[in-house]
């Protein structure tokens, strides 16, 4: 599916999806609002300022392009898979390995390309190797085989649909709902634990608009929930979402103590913001090239990305949180910041230099610590709901 490029046919492609957007002269002139669509197709609002924001990210984008470009021309087409360290690899070999491994790790951080985005992700994410485990034609098999049924999962799909990015240029179409609901349908049907839950439209469109193919969204949704992500956070009761947030909270009053002081004096709940960050992973927050920019990290370094941002969001914002005193100028402050955060480098050098080092093990005991009390707090509540209803 995807061949070595030539170097002029990957700088056209890549010219191609990253235009230079230029505000009228009377838009300039007055810093008006000016609205313009993104290389993904979402129309997005801003003034002159975050217009030039993105036209020097963008010049990186096509700069990366090239580098990425380069590593192919001189190590391979699939380098990047030739980062494993085994031990019973030659020593010249492990150097190799290592190398590329530092290497890929500096290059994903810096930003995938959009053009090498789809097969960069498949490799790396492990999606390539759910498919393979499986026959050719599971996806179509599968899609055929649940073509009609009816289950509260598809009837909750059938109400997001519409309310899934409305506007989009290819999402609010026949076409593309028709397409989402198959991508999502078809998961229900693969995991009757996870079946549907609200948060994961958003996430498969945007799997969807990058990976170009249902097949292709349909098996990186899958090792979203499998593989990189915490298990049961889309379950029914949610309580992997839940321990996330207690976790989220609990790192948040050690990596940003002065806010997490402050935010507990307005008796101001981070999970009223963070919920949709984690269950969404910033994709109705961020703007979309931001939150693919976010995305290339955490399918190389897992989960623990969406910490790092969701703390870095906090930390850029730390002088004006502890002067707000009201909960709703919380809540509009991380709202105006992440619908404007078109630098995404400014982002993840917050996150990666300045929150400091977090491991996957860290993040791992964390949860473990958190899960009897989120367990027992759902029985409570499930207790409390049946007795209610024997009450009437």
């Amino acid at each position: 599916m995807y061949g070595i490029q030539s170097r002029r046919d990957l700088a056209l492609d890549i010219q191609a999806q990253i235009p230079i957007l230029r505000p009228s002269i009377h838009a300039r002139r007055a810093n008006l609002t000016v609205k313009f669509q993104d290389i993904y197709g979402f129309t997005v609002e801003g003034n002159v300022d975050d217009v030039n924001v993105l036209n020097e990210v963008r010049e990186k984008v096509r700069q990366q392009g090239r580098v990425w470009w380069s590593m192919e021309a001189s190590k391979g087409a699939n380098w990047y898979l030739q980062t494993h360290v085994s031990s019973t690899l030659k020593s010249s070999l492990k150097f190799s390995a290592l190398a590329n491994a530092i290497t890929l790790k500096r290059l994903i951080r810096k930003g995938i390309p959009p053009v090498l985005r789809p097969k960069i992700w498949f490799s790396l994410s492990g999606a390539a190797k759910k498919k393979s485990t499986v026959p050719e034609s599971y996806y179509n098999d599968l899609t055929k085989a649940v073509e009609g049924k009816v289950t509260p999962a598809t009837r909750q799909i059938d109400h997001d649909l519409p309310r899934t990015f409305p506007g989009h240029t290819w999402l609010d179409t026949p076409e593309g709902q028709g397409a989402l609901r198959r991508v999502l349908v078809g998961y229900s049907f693969r995991d009757s634990d996870v079946g549907y839950c609200q948060g994961l439209n958003y996430v498969a469109a945007l799997l969807l608009l990058v990976m170009k193919t249902e097949e292709d969204a349909f098996w990186m949704l899958a090792v979203l929930l499998e593989n990189v992500l915490v298990s049961d956070c889309y379950t029914n009761n949610l309580s992997g979402c839940h321990v996330e947030q207690r976790v989220f909270k609990d790192l948040l009053i050690k990596k940003c103590p002065r806010i997490a002081a402050h935010l507990e004096a307005l008796e101001f709940d981070v999970s009223l913001v963070a919920t949709e960050w984690f269950l969404c992973l910033f994709s109705k927050s961020l703007p979309s090239e931001t939150s693919l920019r976010v995305w290339d990290v955490l399918f190389y370094d897992g989960a623990k990305v969406l910490f790092l941002v969701a703390l870095a969001i906090f930390k850029m914002k730390e002088e004006e949180l502890l002067i707000a005193h009201q909960v709703g100028d919380i809540i509009d402050i991380l709202q105006k910041t992440t619908h404007h955060l078109f630098d995404p480098d400014e982002l993840l050098m917050v996150a990666f230099d300045k929150i400091g080092s977090m491991t996957t093990t860290t993040i791992s005991k964390q949860r473990k610590k958190q899960e009897p009390a989120v367990m027992a707090e759902l029985d409570q509540r499930l207790r409390r709901l049946n007795s209610n209803g024997e009450d009437k």
